[in-house]
């Protein structure tokens, strides 16, 4: 099952493809122009790995704490998938996985299910 991780809270858009076989990891500067351009950016990094948006069963994503126009951004790019390929999205914080050290991205979809994050529940964290 093929999983995309994408996080915009930090100094980069990070962008991670986990398959079967492979993870595959991107990143892009975080500004206002790369937000609007985030459908392009998920679209190159799939064609990049010859993966198509249908390819992926699983959306993670990092809801904060952070920009409030790239969450914005983000959410809004995640819930057209969800409406338009039925592809589940899971809204995660770092603060939902406590007494966990050193949280990598490619154990995000672990950590989701260890700590029951549930699908498509949207609660971010906006910086002030």
């Amino acid at each position: 099952m093929n999983k995309l991780i994408i996080d915009v809270t930090g100094k980069k858009i990070f962008l991670m493809i986990i398959t079967n076989n492979d993870i595959y990891n991107i990143t892009r500067e975080n500004t206002k122009i790369n937000y609007e351009k985030l459908t392009l950016i998920i679209n190159d990094f799939l064609n990049s790995q010859k993966l198509k948006l249908i390819d992926i069963k699983g959306i993670y994503i990092n809801l904060g704490s952070g920009s409030f126009a790239g969450i914005r951004n983000l959410i809004s790019v995640v819930k057209a998938f969800n409406l338009t390929s039925k592809i589940d999205y899971y809204c995660y914080t770092n603060k939902d996985f406590k007494g966990e050290k050193d949280i990598k991205y490619e154990n995000i979809p672990y950590l989701c299910d260890k700590f029951n994050i549930k699908k498509n529940l949207i609660k971010p964290i906006y910086l002030s």
